[in-house]
């Protein structure tokens, strides 16, 4: 049976998650504030640059005298810094809350226990690690970027009942694995990450627009791994509708379309090459990928160890032949889930 500390946080959660999709590169974050064990106040980060959950829960009070005699519940450890907002500790300082009651610790170097530090100094009761383990699964994308410098990677293919991804083809007539209700989890998928890495034979073959379509949304990145420049730029990838990064060891051709961004590294050693192209894309902002190239491309991930969760849908179709379906192994951490009568097995790594 839950405590109230811990039922309140749950709802923390529950709220966090409608930041989903909007808030990257910050955390998902839901704030509760209760008074006489009723919530008087509720509300969550809602956007990148705009107000953070605490500030939002503590604006929704319409009773601002009940603060001093209340509780903040808030999934994670309240900023200590001026960013783009300015501290949240400060606020609950000013305001008087005489308790605060935190879901995990933020692992960004700029907090890092300075907001839990501020607030004991201003004599407020603190309690940290109510739900800890669901409030840092919450925030697992944000843990992943600022501790490893690298997006949370997934992995994400469609596969025959036999174990193929698709046929032995020249042109763009792929096999259809998923249905059109499957497709529509994709796309849900796309529309809660930054971006999306397809290599030179997918980009080639299926001419793929990468966009949320089948949802609601904003569009992630498109990222190209295409290390001998074979892209024609009449391709979906390269419309200007996004913005799209590729990686290739090449010179860039020029001159250079605006919306496309020319990263040159060395493919020598394809492991590196990776890790490489993983630490970019943390350092321009693009905190989760979901990795949705070719057999080859999904292999490499896996065999380099670089990768945080994986979606394979299994089709009741056989292809008896074609290409073989990525090997990811066998690991305890998974599970099959059921969509529309559909099989999809979620790995965590």
């Amino acid at each position: 049976m839950m405590t109230n500390d811990e039922k309140y946080m749950h709802r923390c959660i529950q709220l966090a998650q409608n930041g989903l999709g909007n808030v990257s590169p910050n955390p998902m974050v839901g704030a509760v504030i209760v008074c006489d064990d009723k919530i008087i106040g509720e509300d969550y980060h809602r956007k990148c640059g705009e107000a953070h959950a605490e500030v939002n829960a503590i604006h929704s009070v319409k009773d601002q005298s009940l603060l001093k005699r209340s509780t903040i519940y808030v999934s994670l450890e309240p900023c200590s810094h001026y960013g783009k907002t300015p501290p949240c500790a400060d606020l609950i300082i000013e305001k008087q809350i005489p308790r605060v009651v935190i879901g995990c610790q933020d692992p960004f170097s700029k907090v890092a226990g300075q907001g839990i530090k501020k607030i004991k100094e201003a004599q407020r009761e603190v309690v940290v690690g109510v739900l800890e383990k669901e409030c840092l699964h919450l925030m697992r994308t944000f843990i992943t970027a600022h501790t490893k410098h690298r997006p949370y990677i997934t992995l994400k293919w469609a596969q025959s009942n036999d174990g193929f991804i698709d046929k032995n083809r020249t042109d763009g007539s792929a096999a259809k694995l998923s249905t059109d209700l499957t497709s529509m989890i994709v796309h849900k998928r796309r529309a809660e990450i930054d971006g999306i890495v397809v290599g030179t034979n997918t980009a080639l073959l299926d001419n793929p627009s990468l966009t949320v379509r089948n949802w609601y949304g904003n569009n992630p990145t498109r990222i190209v791994i295409d290390r001998n420049l074979r892209l024609p730029v009449q391709l979906s990838l390269f419309d200007g509708s996004i913005p799209t990064i590729l990686f290739t060891e090449k010179e860039a051709p020029y001159p250079m379309d605006n919306t496309v961004e020319y990263i040159k590294i060395n493919f020598d050693y394809e492991q590196d090459s990776l890790s490489k192209i993983a630490n970019t894309l943390y350092t321009k902002g693009i905190h989760s990928i979901m990795i949705e190239g070719g057999s080859a491309l999904l292999q490499s991930f896996i065999d380099a160890g670089l990768w945080d969760e994986a979606f394979v849908e299994i089709s009741s179709l056989k292809l008896d032949d074609g290409v073989k379906a990525p090997i990811i192994g066998e690991y305890s951490n998974m599970d099959c889930e059921k969509h529309f009568g559909v099989s999809i097995i979620h790995y965590r790594h």
